[in-house]
């Protein structure tokens, strides 16, 4: 079954609330290094497969896209979604994304920010993807690191006085459903190894262009204390792949 944490009432109000839904783009500690695996969007079609609040799509169309779509299962993100946005060019439709469904080659470019790890298959994923891109076409994505979604609780291992020792990181080869503490919430999550995420790829089709675990920008590290912490661990990773003609 298909979880939709995000049009519960108590965890949309705090999630609306953090540094990258009310900062967009430029508040997110992977932008910096996201925005550089960004194809040309210069009269391109283009899906966002969980699109949130629309930060991607509007990226998008602001930089030349003729078509964006935005996808979220989420009623509320995307109520949010249409306030800010004003181009005409952008459409937000109310759908799991394990549902979408396209004819070939009808986009240029597939986008998604951190939702892979909300879906059991990325396999199934993957080979939807490579059928709605058209040759040449790009698929870039970030999602939780495998580092991060292993254990299961993403949360630090405290020492006595409350001091974070370390980062658990336990069954990381047993791939599949964990119960995650978000936002004060218990929130299912599927983790996936490295290894399935780069081989999914390689399966349905795709050429990796690009790989990245980020740190956060330098800016974030300097005048948020807490992101040192950051970099004991990395909690994203970041792909773009290019479909190839087989």
């Amino acid at each position: 079954m298909k979880e939709n944490k995000y049009d519960d009432e108590k965890f949309f109000n705090q999630y609306k609330k953090m540094a990258r839904s009310t900062g967009g783009l430029e508040a997110a500690g992977e932008w910096h290094e996201f925005r550089k695996m960004m194809p040309d969007f210069q009269g391109k079609r283009v899906l966002d497969l969980g699109c949130g609040f629309g930060w991607h799509c509007r990226y998008a169309a602001d930089n030349g896209a003729k078509a964006v779509i935005g996808i979220d299962i989420s009623e509320k993100m995307l109520e949010k979604a249409k306030e800010m946005t004003e181009s005409p060019v952008i459409e937000y439709i109310l759908m799991p994304v394990e549902e979408v469904d396209y004819p070939s080659e009808s986009f240029d470019a597939v986008l998604s920010s951190l939702t892979f790890h909300y879906i059991d298959s990325f396999r199934n994923m993957c080979k939807k993807i490579y059928n709605f891109l058209t040759d040449g076409g790009y698929f870039v994505f970030s999602v939780e690191h495998p580092i991060f979604t292993a254990y299961g609780t993403q949360d630090w291992y405290y020492g006595k006085n409350g001091e974070r020792l370390h980062w658990p990181v336990d069954r990381y080869f047993s791939e599949g459903l964990r119960k995650a503490n978000f936002l004060g919430e218990e929130v299912m999550k599927y983790h996936k190894t490295l290894t399935t995420y780069i081989n999914d790829l390689i399966w349905a089709g795709f050429e990796i262009t690009g790989f990245m675990e980020p740190k956060p920008e330098e800016s974030m590290l300097r005048d948020i204390p807490e992101m040192q912490d950051e970099l004991r661990r990395p909690m994203m990773l970041l792909i773009s792949a290019k479909k190839r003609k087989r």
